[in-house]
C-alpha cells in the first residue's frame, strides 16, 4: 500500500523543481529513478508495505537513467488481524455524537412502542368488549356507537389495487430485509471491509440465494388475494429490483466508458452478473412462487360485494399526508448513520462499525413498524380501507427523505463536479434509495398487516 505522505512530499519536491528548472522559466520534467520498498512483517505474515519514490532526474532527450529499487524488511508487533487499523478513523466513527444518535434513536423506539401499546390496549379495548359480546341489551349501543375503523370491517380485507405489482414489491422487500441483515452480520463476523469488493460480491451472491424468499412471499400473497396471473407476478418479482438496477448501472457504465474511466465495468463482468441472475435467482424465484401458491389459501375473511364509499375526512387523514409524515421519524432515527455511511463511501474512509449499523438497522425496522401502525389506525378510523398501499408508502417515504439528504450531502460535503461525477453520485444513490424504498415499505406493510388482522379478529361480520 503506497505511503500517501511520502508520495505527497515527493510530488511537492517535483513541483518545486519544475517551477525552478529550465532557462527562462521553462518547465523541466523529472523522473524518479529509485523505488524504496519498506515491508513490515510479523512472523510469516506481511503487515504493511510502504513505497517511496526517490532520486528525481531531469528528462533530457537522448539521456538514459538507471532504474533501481531497494527493499527493507522491518519486524513489527502488529498482529495480522489488526493490519487495517492504521487506515481506520477511530476518532471519526467512534465520536461521541455517534453514541448519542444511537441513544436518541433508542429512546424514540421506547416512545413509539409505548404509543402503539396505548392504541392497542386502551383505544381498542372497549371496542373489543362491545363486538365480542352477545347480550341483547347491548345491540342498540353497538349500532349507535359503531363508527370509525369498525365500519370498514367488510372492506378492509379487500385485495389492493394493482395486486400483481404490489405482490412483486412486497416479495422483493421481504427478500431485501433478510438480505441486508445477513450482509451486516457477515461483515461483523468476517470483517469483509478488508477485502476489496468483498461486500459487493457477498451482496450479489446472497441476493441470488435469497430469491426464494421473494418468490415465496410474493406468490403466497398474490394467491391469498385471488390473483390469477401468477406467472406474470412471478416474472415481475424476479425482474423488478435487478432489472431497474441493471438499467441504471448500464447507463452509468456507458458514461464511464465514454470518459475512459477505470470505474467502468467490463462486458464479461456484466455478463457474469446477468448469468448469476438467470441461472440462480430466477429459478429460485420460480420455485418459491410455486411453493408459496401451493401452501397459501385464499383469504377467508368476508368481503362485501359492494364497495363502501369512503368519506372525505380531514386533511391529516389523507393517505398522501400520512405517508409523507410517517417517513420523518424513521429517517430521523438513521440520518446520523447515513452521514457516516455516505462519508465512508464517497470520501474514501473504511467503514468498520457494523455493530452500530446492525443496531441502527433494528431500530429502523421497529420505528418504521410502529409509526406505520399508528398511521394505519388513523386511516382506518377515517373509514378509509385502502390501507395496503398507504402503509407501504408510509414506510417507503423514508427512502425519499434519504435521497433528499443525499442531495444536501452532495452540495455541502463533497467537491464533486462535472457530468461524470454527478451522474455516478446520483445514479448510485438512486439504486441505494430504491432498495431502501422497497425494504422499508415492505416492513411497514408487514407491521400494518399484523395490526389489521389483530384488531379485526374479534369483529363479527353481519
Amino acid at each position: 500500500v503506497p505511503d500517501s505522505n511520502s508520495n505527497s512530499d515527493n510530488d511537492n519536491n517535483n513541483n518545486n523543481n519544475n517551477n525552478d528548472g529550465g532557462a527562462g522559466g521553462a518547465e523541466q520534467a523529472f523522473i524518479f529513478t529509485h523505488k524504496a520498498f519498506s515491508i513490515s512483517f510479523n512472523d510469516d505474515r506481511i503487515i504493511e508495505v510502504n513505497l517511496t519514490s526517490e532520486n528525481p532526474r531531469p528528462i533530457v532527450v537522448g539521456a538514459t537513467h538507471p532504474m533501481t529499487f531497494s527493499v527493507v524488511w522491518k519486524p513489527t508487533d502488529t498482529a495480522f488481524e489488526n493490519r487495517f487499523d492504521r487506515y481506520l478513523d477511530f476518532s471519526f466513527f467512534e465520536h461521541q455524537i455517534h453514541w448519542f444518535s444511537i441513544f436518541n434513536s433508542f429512546m424514540m423506539v421506547v416512545f413509539l412502542c409505548g404509543l402503539v401499546v396505548l392504541v392497542l390496549m386502551r383505544t381498542l379495548k372497549n371496542d373489543y368488549i362491545k363486538y365480542s359480546t352477545d347480550d341483547d341489551d347491548l345491540e342498540l349501543d353497538r349500532v349507535i356507537d359503531e363508527s370509525g375503523w369498525k365500519l370498514v370491517h367488510g372492506d378492509v380485507f379487500r385485495a389492493p389495487p394493482n395486486l400483481m405489482l404490489f405482490s412483486a414489491i412486497i416479495g422483493t422487500g421481504y427478500q431485501l430485509f433478510v438480505l441486508v441483515f445477513c450482509v451486516i452480520v457477515l461483515c461483523i463476523v468476517g470483517s469483509l471491509y478488508m477485502g476489496r469488493g468483498a461486500i459487493l460480491s457477498t451482496f450479489l451472491v446472497l441476493y441470488a440465494l435469497t430469491s426464494f424468499l421473494a418468490g415465496y412471499s410474493g406468490g403466497s400473497y398474490y394467491k391469498r388475494n385471488g390473483g390469477r396471473q401468477w406467472k406474470g407476478a412471478m416474472m415481475l418479482t424476479a425482474a423488478l429490483f435487478p432489472g431497474l438496477c441493471f438499467l441504471v448501472a448500464s447507463v452509468l457504465n456507458f458514461i464511464a466508458v465514454g470518459y475512459q474511466s477505470l470505474a467502468s465495468i467490463s462486458f464479461t463482468t456484466m455478463l457474469t452478473m446477468v448469468g448469476i441472475w438467470a441461472i440462480v435467482a430466477v429459478p429460485l424465484v420460480v420455485f418459491g412462487t410455486v411453493v408459496g401458491r401451493n401452501m397459501a389459501t385464499k383469504e377467508q375473511r368476508r368481503v362485501n360485494t359492494i364497495k363502501r364509499p369512503i368519506p372525505a375526512g380531514k386533511w391529516f387523514t389523507k393517505p398522501l399526508v400520512l405517508a409523507a409524515v410517517s417517513g420523518v421519524l424513521p429517517f430521523g432515527s438513521i440520518f446520523i448513520e447515513m452521514y457516516f455511511v455516505f462519508t465512508s463511501f464517497w470520501n474514501y474512509k473504511f467503514y468498520y462499525v457494523y455493530g452500530f449499523m446492525l443496531l441502527v438497522y433494528c431500530i429502523l425496522i421497529i420505528v418504521t413498524m410502529c409509526v406505520t401502525i399508528v398511521s394505519t389506525y388513523f386511516l382506518l378510523n377515517a373509514e378509509n380501507y385502502h390501507w395496503q398501499w398507504t402503509s407501504f408508502m408510509s414506510g417507503a417515504s423514508t427512502a425519499v427523505y434519504v435521497y433528499m439528504y443525499a442531495i444536501y450531502y452532495f452540495f455541502t460535503k463533497t467537491n464533486m463536479y462535472g457530468f461524470f461525477q454527478v451522474s455516478f453520485y446520483f445514479g448510485y444513490m438512486f439504486m441505494f434509495c430504491f432498495g431502501l424504498f422497497l425494504l422499508c415499505g415492505s416492513i411497514a406493510f408487514m407491521g400494518s398487516n399484523m395490526f389489521v388482522r389483530k384488531i379485526y379478529q374479534y369483529i363479527k361480520s353481519d
